[in-house]
């Protein structure tokens, strides 16, 4: 079901964030350690900036961050990491090119801070089907005299493959970035992959013919299959196009999802707002684990559509969606008195913007959950909500990407009762 909402055009709208960021902010310093032999192109790479220490310094190290920057609001529980931290990302994105000095095509990930690709055909941290998939597309190139694009010139035809993968479905989607919407021998190169590949079962072109660093363009073909893929999270089922948001490491989202849905104490009557929500995943589960009615808020129409869609394929007749800024959408509701039980926050990385925080806490609800990528900004945020009546009463980071120094938490905040009284 959705819900309209016209955001106003006085600001720029709030990004979604990245699923799982391969390009990090400044790193923090980190510590050596002698012995441990990290992947052989990982300080080209920069993906993986706490690689060279063993897992468990890892978790300690950052354990320690959040120690640092959320102690002070109250205990930080242990982190929770993974039992195997390897090649749990289920998105996969490699960057073509062609290497003039060695004269061939190659695939990879771009080097930290710049636009040289490093060349990479299987990496650690991703999912290994995917990784086959964009090893065996390069050499398709090469058979069918397909060109890479060149970004000095802004000719060539592919420019990236993405693929992601349902974890629990098996599903494979594969989506070709290319320059040009002309795709020679098109239906060829389709069956060609498929014969590589089986267990494929989508395949998109993507047209991206700007000069221009984003990745994905406006226009979309299907070239085989339905467009989508599906995957089950937390009993959930989601339906995945190329430009929507989804986690990238499932099995760690379960944890990040059952603990948020821990912290709201839902009992079946609670009215609950899902903020930045998606392609709805939080909302959903919440609506499964029993709330009463969810809403959820999305700036990104194509993730909209998808929560509209996942809702009906799950039967959920008591979850919402609309399309809009959150703190736009906030600020609106809260002028108008509507008030919300619950309210789940997952915002980009730079964190909640002021007007949210405010409209928030003039709306008032009676807990909070916020879910962070960055206990930078969620130390900020989290200091304007202690100072706005609202008590901080769980802290727990979780291991989403293992190997990058990149934390995810989930705050539980209660309202003061008492907070009228002097």
């Amino acid at each position: 079901m959705e819900r309209k909402h016209s955001p106003r055009k006085d600001r720029p709208k709030e990004p979604r964030r990245e699923e799982g960021p391969r390009q990090p902010k400044p790193a923090q310093k980190i510590p050596e350690e002698a012995g441990h032999t990290p992947c052989p192109v990982y300080r080209k790479c920069g993906g993986c900036q706490l690689q060279n220490l063993t897992y468990p310094r890892q978790l300690a190290w950052k354990q320690d961050r959040c120690q640092k920057l959320l102690g002070k609001f109250g205990k930080v529980s242990p982190i929770l990491g993974m039992d195997c931290p390897y090649h749990y990302r289920n998105k996969v994105q490699a960057a073509f090119s062609f290497d003039k000095r060695r004269g061939r095509i190659i695939s990879g990930v771009y080097q930290s801070s710049t636009h040289r690709i490093v060349p990479i055909d299987s990496c650690q941290t991703e999912d290994e089907t995917a990784d086959r998939i964009i090893v065996s597309v390069r050499g398709l190139l090469k058979d069918f005299k397909l060109t890479a694009y060149d970004e000095t010139t802004g000719r060539g035809f592919l420019r990236h493959v993405l693929v992601k993968r349902g974890f629990s479905t098996g599903e494979v989607m594969v989506v070709l970035v290319t320059g040009t919407p002309v795709f020679t021998a098109k239906k060829h190169f389709v069956a060609a992959l498929l014969r590589l590949h089986p267990e494929i079962t989508t395949i998109l072109q993507n047209v991206n013919d700007r000069r221009t660093s984003m990745v994905l363009g406006d226009r979309e073909k299907v070239l085989y299959g339905p467009g989508t893929i599906t995957d089950l999270l937390c009993g959930c089922k989601f339906r995945i196009s190329a430009k929507s948001f989804y986690q990238i490491n499932p099995t760690q989202t379960e944890v990040l999802y059952n603990t948020a849905m821990d912290f709201a104490g839902l009992t079946g009557k609670e009215k609950v707002l899902d903020a930045y929500c998606g392609i709805g995943t939080i909302g959903l589960v919440a609506a499964k684990r029993g709330a009463g009615q969810v809403l959820g808020v999305e700036v990104n129409p194509d993730a909209v559509k998808d929560a509209i869609q996942n809702a009906k394929e799950n039967g959920m007749k008591n979850a919402w969606f609309t399309c809009g800024d959150a703190g736009e959408f906030l600020e609106e509701a809260a002028l108008q008195g509507e008030k919300w039980d619950v309210v789940f926050m997952d915002p980009p990385r730079a964190g909640a913007s002021k007007e949210f925080l405010t409209a928030l806490c003039a709306c008032g609800p009676k807990r909070v959950v916020y879910i962070s990528c960055d206990p930078e900004t969620l130390s900020r945020d989290l200091g304007i909500l202690q100072a706005n009546h609202y008590q901080i009463e769980k802290i727990q980071p979780v291991d989403m990407f293992p190997h990058t120094q990149h934390i995810e938490c989930v705050v539980r905040l209660t309202r003061r009762e008492n907070h009228g009284k002097s």
